[in-house]
C-alpha cells in the first residue's frame, strides 16, 4: 500500500501509459453505489474514475440507482433526510447479486453507506472479494449543521452515520481524499487506510481551455443547494458587486430560496440542475468558480474548474486546499475575508498574475488525475495479486 499523505503525491512516481495498460490487463472491478452517477459529487467521482479505468482496459461495472425522466429507478424509494430532491433507493438483493456474479470482479468499490453499498459489501465479503470503501461524506459533521431537521430526518441521518461506521470497519481498505478525512475514518473504526486523489473527465483535459478575460465578469457556483455550501455569501456578493454576473447551478433543499433571490437580483441567474455533459461548457463560459462551503470533504467541481484554466475561490473548509500541489492553483478566502472581499482582491490583481494562476491550476489538475489513476490501479490490482477474488 502506498500510504501517501496529500503533500507526498508530488513525489510519487509518474505513470507510464504502457505500465498502466499492463497493470489493467484482465482486471475486473465493480462499483456499487447509492449515488446516481450524474446527480452529485460522489456519483460524478466514480463515473469519471470508471471512464479512466476503462480507457486503459479495466472491465468496470457500476451498480447504482438511476434517474430517468425525473423518476428514480432501482428499487423502493425513500426520501433523503433534509433533501426532498434526492432519494434513498433500496434495491432487490438479487439485482446486485446478479451483476456481481456476471462480472466476477477482483475488487468491489463501495462509495456510500446506503442500501446499495451495504448490500454490495455483504455480497462481496461472502464471495471473498476485496472490498474498498471510498469515504467522501462526514455525516456527523453535516448533522451538526442541520439542526432544523424533523425527527424523522434526524433518525434517517443517524442511520447513515451508523451504516457508515459499519462499512468503514468491515472493508479491506478505506480511501479518503484528505489526511483529515483519513483521521476521521480511523476514529470511526477503519483499520487499513490510504489517501486517494480525484479524477477529471477526459474531455476536460483534452480540449484547450478558453483564455480568461482581462477583468472578472462572470462568477459561477455549481453544486448541491444545501446549508453546508454557505450560499448566503454568494448572494451577498451578488448584492455587493452589481457589475459582476453571478450564476448558480444545481439542485437541493435551498432551491426555492435561490429562485426567489434570482428574481430580486438582476445580476444573479439560477440555471438549475445541469447535466454532466454540459458542465464543461458552463465552466468555460465564466471567469471564476466559487466554493465557499462550511463543510466540503474535497470539492470536485473546483478541480474541474482548475482543469479548464478558470480562477477558483474556495473557503478554508474545502478539502482540496489540503493538497499542497493543488493549493498553488487556488485562491483561498482569508480568515478576515468574506467572498465579496476575496473577489475584489482577485479582480484587482494584474491580469498576468491571474493568467499564471490559471495555468498552474490546469497543470496541477492534470498531474492529480494522472497520479490518481496510477494509485487506483495499484490498489485494485492488489485484490487480484492477493488472490481474494
Amino acid at each position: 500500500m502506498l500510504n501517501l499523505s496529500t503533500t507526498e503525491w508530488k513525489h510519487s512516481p509518474r505513470p507510464e501509459p504502457a505500465a498502466l495498460t499492463e497493470v489493467a490487463q484482465g482486471l475486473r472491478v465493480a462499483i456499487v453505489s447509492d449515488a446516481v452517477p450524474e446527480r452529485n459529487g460522489v456519483g460524478a467521482y466514480y463515473r469519471d474514475l470508471a471512464e479512466h479505468l476503462r480507457a486503459v482496459g479495466v472491465q468496470v461495472t457500476t451498480v447504482a440507482p438511476r434517474l430517468r425522466a425525473g423518476k428514480w429507478r432501482g428499487g423502493m424509494r425513500f426520501p433523503m433526510p433534509g433533501d426532498p430532491t434526492q432519494k434513498i433507493i433500496w434495491p432487490p438483493v438479487s439485482l446486485v447479486a446478479r451483476r456481481l456474479e456476471r462480472l466476477r470482479p477482483h475488487a468491489v468499490i463501495i462509495p456510500t453507506p446506503g442500501p446499495f453499498g451495504l448490500i454490495g459489501m455483504h455480497l462481496a465479503r461472502r464471495r471473498g472479494i476485496k472490498v474498498i470503501a471510498g469515504f467522501h461524506t462526514h455525516f456527523e459533521r453535516l448533522t451538526e449543521l442541520f439542526s432544523g431537521l424533523r425527527i424523522s430526518a434526524k433518525a434517517a441521518e443517524a442511520c447513515l452515520v451508523v451504516s457508515n461506521r459499519i462499512l468503514l470497519s468491515r472493508c479491506h481498505l478505506v480511501l479518503a481524499n484528505t489526511d483529515e478525512m483519513v483521521a476521521v475514518a480511523r476514529s470511526m473504526g477503519a483499520a487499513n487506510l490510504d489517501v486517494m486523489g480525484t479524477s477529471i473527465p477526459r474531455r476536460f483535459l483534452e480540449a484547450d481551455p478558453l483564455p480568461l478575460r482581462s477583468r472578472l465578469s462572470k462568477i459561477l457556483f455549481a453544486g448541491r443547494l444545501a446549508p453546508e455550501k454557505n450560499l448566503h455569501t454568494v448572494i451577498e456578493a451578488a448584492r455587493a458587486l452589481p457589475q459582476l454576473e453571478f450564476q448558480i447551478a444545481g439542485d437541493g433543499p435551498l432551491r426555492g430560496w435561490i429562485e426567489d433571490e434570482a428574481q430580486r437580483l438582476p445580476n444573479l441567474c439560477y440555471i438549475g440542475w445541469v447535466k454532466r455533459s454540459q458542465v464543461m461548457a458552463l465552466i468555460d463560459d465564466v471567469d471564476c468558480l466559487v466554493l465557499p462551503s462550511k463543510v466540503e470533504s474535497f470539492g470536485t467541481i473546483a478541480l474541474e474548474a482548475m482543469a479548464r484554466g478558470r480562477l477558483v475561490v474556495i473557503s478554508r473548509h474545502c478539502g482540496i486546499a489540503r493538497w499542497e500541489p493543488l493549493s498553488r492553483g487556488l485562491f483561498s478566502m482569508r480568515d478576515e475575508e468574506d467572498l465579496t472581499e476575496a473577489l475584489r482582491r482577485i479582480d484587482g490583481l494584474d491580469p498576468a498574475i491571474r493568467d499564471r494562476k490559471a495555468q498552474v491550476a490546469r497543470e496541477a489538475a492534470r498531474d492529480m488525475n494522472d497520479r490518481n489513476l496510477t494509485h487506483w490501479l495499484r490498489v485494485l490490482n492488489q485484490g487480484r495479486s492477493e488472490g481474494v477474488a
